[in-house]
């Protein structure tokens, strides 16, 4: 959300500037100069990334209008696995398995809605203790296992934000293709009405600055947040994954939550006290 509020920022400052400057908007509508660079930038993007990437990227831009993930879904997420390791300690491992089959008809996972919405982590979370309740894999080797499936995913969710930082960085070139071509129109207009080769030298440059300007303005800042938020997806898989390891172990709940709990950065991280607090809510429940 806040990339597009610093975008649209950037755009009226910009645009204020100008035209206390004396400047005329009129002049910057350019048709011409939109379809070279619309046209140019959409070519480099689907030749570069293919059309998979293109709509994983549409995704990605319309999924930087949620919001972030919050202190209290870490919380529902700790509270979560702990109900589920309480669970498997006084039942068995067996006591998971109606929970992890159909997770939306849990009656401990679906009270969750912050975590029931995030199907990776579901997929990831049942499948890994799946593997677990088979009993055929080692935590060293489970460990590696969930480390590679959250590599695995990184590098395919991280696809849109690169694309689109490619395209951040073409642009200020392209806006230099539209500036040459338009001076060479320029160039044929030598000897005439001096206003009228002003006017189109003015054009010519427009799409030099809308060139630039998409490039550190609206796609760079596209690009980063993308990323941002790959990484805070990341985070959040990270808890559940040291969060099984040490299941996988043999820790009690409370350890393994802890060591979850540990893995978030200290702007959302739940405090001990606030973490205790919320796991014996369920117990005197």
């Amino acid at each position: 959300m806040f990339a597009f509020i610093g975008i649209i920022v950037a755009i009226i400052s910009t645009l204020l500037g100008y035209t206390m400057h004396g400047g005329s908007i009129a002049i910057l509508i350019q048709p011409t100069e939109f379809i070279i660079l619309g046209g140019v930038a959409i070519g480099i993007f689907l030749g570069s990334s293919g059309l998979q990437v293109t709509m994983q990227t549409i995704q990605g831009v319309l999924g930087l209008l949620k919001p972030d993930l919050t202190k209290q879904a870490y919380v529902d997420l700790l509270k979560m696995m702990y109900q589920l390791f309480s669970v498997a300690r006084k039942e068995g491992l067996l006591g998971l398995e109606k929970h992890i089959e159909n997770p939306e008809e849990s009656d401990i996972i679906s009270k969750f809605p912050s975590f029931m919405a995030n199907h990776h982590a579901v997929h990831f979370f049942c499948d890994t203790l799946k593997v677990i309740l088979t009993g055929a894999v080692g935590p060293h080797d489970l460990s590696e296992m969930m480390e590679l499936d959250l590599e695995t995913a990184e590098h395919e969710e991280m696809k849109p934000s690169h694309a689109v930082q490619n395209l951040a960085d073409a642009m200020p070139a392209v806006g230099i293709v539209a500036a040459v071509l338009g001076i060479v129109i320029t160039m044929g207009k030598i000897g005439g009405d001096p206003k009228t080769i002003g006017m189109s030298v003015g054009v010519a440059l427009v799409g030099t600055f809308f060139g630039i300007f998409s490039g550190y303005v609206i796609f760079n800042p596209i690009a980063k947040a993308l990323e941002t938020k790959v990484h805070i997806g990341h985070s959040y898989m990270n808890c559940i994954r040291h969060a099984l390891f040490s299941f996988a172990r043999g820790e009690s709940p409370i350890t393994c939550v802890e060591f979850a709990r540990r893995n978030i950065v200290p702007t959302l991280r739940p405090g001990f006290a606030e973490l205790e607090a919320a796991v014996k809510e369920k117990d005197a429940a």
